[in-house]
């Protein structure tokens, strides 16, 4: 009997992702504060962002499929930290997986595959923000060797509240 984990490809990617991706984004844009974006968006809105990660470089996107039906289960990304030059040694990653998918280890397949992709890259930390509450992103985190570094309290406003974000750093 195969299990779970057996089920699932991790790989880099594709543009014929996109409408899947944008789907799966936009669950969490409409139902959670885990990203602060406000308006879901359509599949040629997110295109820059899926172009802006390619199979190669410190800025990847890994797709997680169920082997059986390809059906996208979760993404994980590292992306700029922040845009100044002194910056890119550094980004920022995250990890997204399909509402009805958690707890089958998809984000920690996720960041398996994305951390063993960014090993060979010029790149000295990892930064993830994570929307308070969220002890699941925390622990996820943490196991992977991050180190909660300091909160930004009422740092955004989503659903007619605020929203403290804490921050993990990882050193690559």
């Amino acid at each position: 009997m195969a299990t779970e984990r057996a089920e699932v490809q991790v790989r880099p990617g594709v543009e014929g992702d996109l409408t899947a991706l944008t789907d799966l984004y936009n669950h969490y844009v409409r139902e959670t504060a885990i990203t602060f974006d406000t308006e879901i968006f359509t599949p040629e809105e997110r295109r820059p962002w899926l172009l802006s990660h390619p199979e190669d470089g410190p800025y990847r996107l890994m797709v997680a499929t169920d082997t059986a039906s390809q059906r996208i289960l979760g993404y994980a990304t590292s992306s700029p930290f922040r845009p100044k030059a002194a910056y890119g040694t550094s980004v920022e990653v995250t990890v997204y997986v399909a509402p009805d998918t958690g707890r089958r280890g998809i984000g920690t397949l996720l960041y398996k595959a994305l951390f063993e992709a960014l090993a060979g890259e010029d790149l000295h930390r990892a930064y993830a923000g994570i929307a308070q509450p969220n002890e699941a992103s925390a622990r996820l985190h943490e196991r992977f060797g991050f180190r909660y570094v300091g909160t930004y309290h009422e740092v955004g406003r989503k659903f007619e509240r605020y929203w403290d974000v804490a921050w993990y750093e990882k050193e690559l």
